[in-house]
């Protein structure tokens, strides 16, 4: 009897070992790093801190992104950073100083989002520009700007959005959302969005 539970006993250990050995090391590893939609774009207006590693003649720098949402670095020339992320941008700059530099490691760090602006107008307490660090969406704007005024229509709220394709209009109705429902409509504002409360 003693003999048949040690058997069973180091059956049970085989079994576990097993199991063990045969899930994949992958499980414990980190997820790959993906692109997400709350990664943070680079705006016009930005300042960046941008160095190549290692390198005295390529110290790192702050540099302001123009309006047209470019900047200038020694050897490359102008660069595009708007609409780019940090890690994008700087992928794009070790490809690029390959041809001058070997196996050059560049940083790129945003230290100031000032390009990072919504606007809210019309029948609100304090309209003007809101700073979106990192973002902010619709409901937030609407508290930053102090609410809507006694005046102001808050089921006609419009949000108004440059994209490719030329300006497009987003629907939000303030009293839907308050009351739990259709919260799709309060959407992550993006740079240069301007909120319309008539």
């Amino acid at each position: 009897m003693g003999e048949r539970i040690g058997t069973v006993q180091f059956g049970l250990l085989a079994v576990l070992a097993g199991m063990a050995a045969a899930t994949p090391a992958s499980a414990a590893d980190p997820p790959a790093l993906v692109a997400t939609q709350t990664e943070y774009k680079i705006h016009a207006g930005d300042v960046l801190l941008v160095g190549v590693y290692d390198d005295p003649k390529m110290p790192p720098m702050n540099v302001t992104v123009t309006p047209d949402g470019k900047f200038s670095f020694p050897l490359i020339g102008n660069l595009v950073a708007g609409g780019k992320t940090p890690d994008q941008l700087r992928v794009e700059m070790e490809t690029k100083l390959r041809k001058y530099v070997a196996e050059p490691i560049v940083t790129v760090t945003v230290v100031d989002t000032k390009g990072n602006v919504a606007y809210v107008i019309g029948q609100v307490s304090k309209p003007g520009q809101i700073l979106m660090n990192p973002a902010v969406n619709i409901l937030q704007a609407l508290s930053m700007a102090g609410g809507g005024n006694p005046y102001a229509k808050m089921d006609n709220i419009i949000v108004i959005r440059n994209s490719a394709g030329g300006q497009r209009v987003l629907n939000f109705r303030y009293g839907q959302v308050a009351s739990g429902k259709s919260l799709e409509q309060n959407v992550q504002l993006e740079g240069g969005d301007v909120v319309v409360v008539p």
